[in-house]
């Protein structure tokens, strides 16, 4: 709802814009120095301390409307990404390496993206009822509310003082200090080129389905679904992307089996490729299907290669080390939406043609995949 909230409020498009750029830049500026600390001091508490500064944004929007509030609240969103995103995968890789089921990583990680997908989806079924009955300030209430609830879940969340160093890693974080883990974080990934090619391979993977997200509903409507339709078939996608999750560790096992985790990785790209193009060339309200069969594709590719990463690393500083590869991620991203919009602007190409562009890199990115993962898994605890 904050796009109606900034038109309601009068601020113009390149304001708007201009918000997302906030946005973008204070995730990747504190990604890495978050990730650090992480390491440096405590995963858990970063992950409590997240949603708890989204919540204050979200707060600072419906309380102070204006646009140094809007600002000010991207500012503590991008924050709230920052301090969740490596180290939570760094917490949880460790936790149950700790627990001997470092191999669960994928299916853990994979059903946990479903979960926070039918997030999404519940989300936007109770946004309009919510703001019919309370407006703004009933949904930035809401927001609030789940924002609590996500920081009070994260206290559950097991830490081991001895869980951010791998066994026969020294020293440990603890002992190194803030700067010296980043050092250490940053020595890894230039002394050990099967970290770089893990850390370069998981924005390649991610980077561009996940911008495309934000244009899945002028597809949908160029496809020449009425108004009214157009949340029940971005319904189907964020559909796909939820199953994608579910089936990630299934896929992780077939991998692991066959010894083929790479070819896994690179057919499941291609074929999710083929899907997206075809989907978006389609024109038709059933070619939005084959658009949430890529998106679900392209969900297990994710998670296999933050699986991949996290096996690579074998340092103490795991969450600085991830933190990298979100840097990659989110100014990846920036690029993304740039490339889009002079797909749109200056090449005139139609959302479903610009659909199909942008499954081209998927094509390149499966067959650089098992060139970047060689080497092996060498980082399971």
């Amino acid at each position: 709802m904050y796009a109606l909230l900034f038109a309601d409020h009068g601020l113009s498009l390149w304001q708007v814009s201009s918000l997302f750029v906030i946005w973008s830049l204070s995730s990747v500026l504190l990604e890495v120095p978050s990730g650090a600390w992480a390491d440096a001091f405590s995963r858990r508490l970063l992950l409590c301390a997240g949603p708890l500064l989204a919540g204050a944004g979200f707060a600072l929007w419906v309380l102070a409307p204006s646009y140094g509030a809007f600002a000010a609240g991207f500012v503590l969103w991008g924050a709230k990404g920052a301090f969740t995103s490596g180290a939570l995968e760094a917490l949880v890789y460790e936790e149950l390496g700790r627990a001997g089921a470092a191999d669960r990583y994928a299916r853990t990680l994979g059903r946990a993206r479903a979960a926070g997908t039918v997030g999404v989806m519940a989300s936007m079924a109770a946004a309009a009822p919510v703001f019919a009955a309370g407006g703004y300030a009933a949904v930035g209430a809401a927001s609030v509310a789940a924002c609590l609830l996500g920081a009070a879940v994260a206290t559950r969340f097991p830490e081991h003082a001895s869980a951010a160093a791998d066994p026969g890693s020294d020293p440990g974080p603890d002992s190194l200090g803030w700067a010296g883990t980043l050092r250490a974080g940053l020595a890894e990934l230039r002394a050990d080129p099967t970290v770089r090619g893990a850390v370069l391979l998981v924005p390649a993977v991610s980077a561009v389905w996940g911008s495309l997200d934000e244009y899945t509903p002028y597809l949908v409507r160029d496809a020449g679904v009425a108004d009214p339709a157009v949340p029940l078939y971005l319904l189907l996608v964020w559909a796909g992307a939820a199953a994608g999750g579910l089936l990630a560790g299934r896929v992780e096992e077939r991998g692991r089996a066959g010894r083929t985790s790479a070819g896994v990785l690179a057919a499941v790209l291609a074929g999710s490729a083929v899907a997206l193009a075809a989907g978006g060339l389609s024109g038709t309200a059933a070619g939005i299907a084959l658009v949430g069969v890529a998106f679900g594709g392209f969900q297990v590719a994710t998670v296999l290669a933050e699986a991949r990463l996290q096996e690579r690393i074998t340092g103490p500083a795991r969450a600085t080390v991830t933190s990298l590869a979100g840097v990659g991620t989110d100014l990846t991203t920036i690029a993304v939406y740039g490339a889009y919009g002079l797909l749109g602007s200056a090449a005139g190409l139609g959302h479903g043609a610009a659909f199909a562009v942008c499954a081209v890199p998927y094509l390149v990115v499966a067959v650089l995949a098992p060139l970047l993962l060689r080497g092996g898994r060498r980082g399971a605890p």
